[in-house]
């Protein structure tokens, strides 16, 4: 037999430019289509603005808009230190020194209608806003330079009333650095469709909203003070938590605790985590049944908490005492 005629042939050997293509893909990054043609996009060059320092002076950035407050610190006095108190709100916080507190972490009553108790939660909106700026003007007179104030709020969309919007633009005015805004993912799905016979209809489409927000603002300076060992964030929850979508179901304990409206711990967790340092106090004007006064008890903050209802201060006491136990 041929042994010449049995053998597969050896298949030829396609060369590739691969030194060219290795080279583009290194240092282009990315690539996009152009008639018909791969065009190759630097990542650094994508995006980038020529002259960045001059142009943001151009824009008058938030250095043009926030006030130059008092930077001198004043010491909260003890009798307010890691203390629950039942009384107004506004009453208590005109008693306090100035630049005192180093987060004010909140949420309002979002006037719904909800049942408090001892509060009504069913005001016209201008009463309503009233009310809670001249608490919030309190808030930052309070806050040390540097502190921040946190706000979640969710809009009464039936009303169609932009709460967020409307306090995030009374701290502006107050002089407040915007920081951000933290959509908290709640994911809860059951909500309606449909509104006034909008079904299938472009006439008045009901918007679905699953998440409510967080106002992320600083009192005089981005940057906040504090020691490296006081510290607690770790990298991992660093890296996921400064991605301003939280994902974390809403509080289930509502009804054990007797009130309609609690956020959970891990979003104060989260909050104290990421915006303070250990020591540092934290006020909650609307502290309800004290979730925001628990975790920082756990963390090793300081607090002070403030609510006119006797029971709900009764239940945040007996919270923090359990917990202790």
């Amino acid at each position: 037999m041929n042994k010449k005629a049995t053998t597969a042939a050896k298949p030829k050997t396609v060369k590739i430019n691969q030194p060219k293509i290795k080279k583009n893909v290194r240092t282009k990054k990315s690539y996009g289509i152009k008639m018909g043609k791969r065009i190759y996009e630097g990542f650094n060059a994508e995006r980038k603005v020529k002259n960045r320092k001059e142009k943001e002076k151009k824009r008058l950035g938030y250095e043009f808009f926030t006030e130059p407050f008092d930077k001198t610190e004043n010491p909260l006095p003890k009798k307010y230190l890691n203390k629950i108190i039942c009384e107004d709100s506004l009453k208590v916080l005109k008693k306090l020194p100035d630049n005192s507190i180093d987060l004010v972490f909140t949420s309002p009553p979002y006037n719904f209608g909800l049942d408090y108790g001892d509060h009504n939660d069913t005001n016209d909106w201008l009463s309503y806003f009233e009310t809670l700026f001249n608490i919030f003007d309190e808030c930052i007179r309070v806050a040390k330079h540097g502190g921040r104030i946190i706000i979640n709020i969710q809009p009464l969309f039936s009303d169609y009333i932009p709460a967020h919007h409307l306090i995030s633009n009374h701290f502006f005015n107050k002089g407040l650095i915007w920081k951000g805004e933290i959509l908290w993912e709640k994911n809860n799905y059951n909500c309606k469709y449909t509104a006034w016979g909008s079904w299938k209809s472009p006439s008045s489409p009901y918007l679905k909203y699953t998440w409510e927000f967080l106002e992320v603002f600083c009192k005089g300076n981005l940057k906040k003070a504090g020691k490296k060992e006081d510290i607690d964030i770790d990298a991992e929850e660093f890296k996921s938590w400064v991605n301003a979508k939280w994902s974390i179901a809403p509080e289930r304990g509502m009804k054990e605790h007797g009130h309609p409206a609690m956020f959970p711990e891990r979003l104060v967790e989260r909050v104290l985590k990421l915006f303070t340092f250990k020591g540092d106090i934290v006020l909650d004007p609307f502290n309800g049944a004290g979730t925001t006064t628990l975790v920082s008890h756990k963390l090793e903050r300081n607090y002070l908490g403030l609510d006119i209802s006797k029971d709900y201060c009764k239940t945040a006491e007996k919270r923090i005492k359990d917990q202790s136990l």
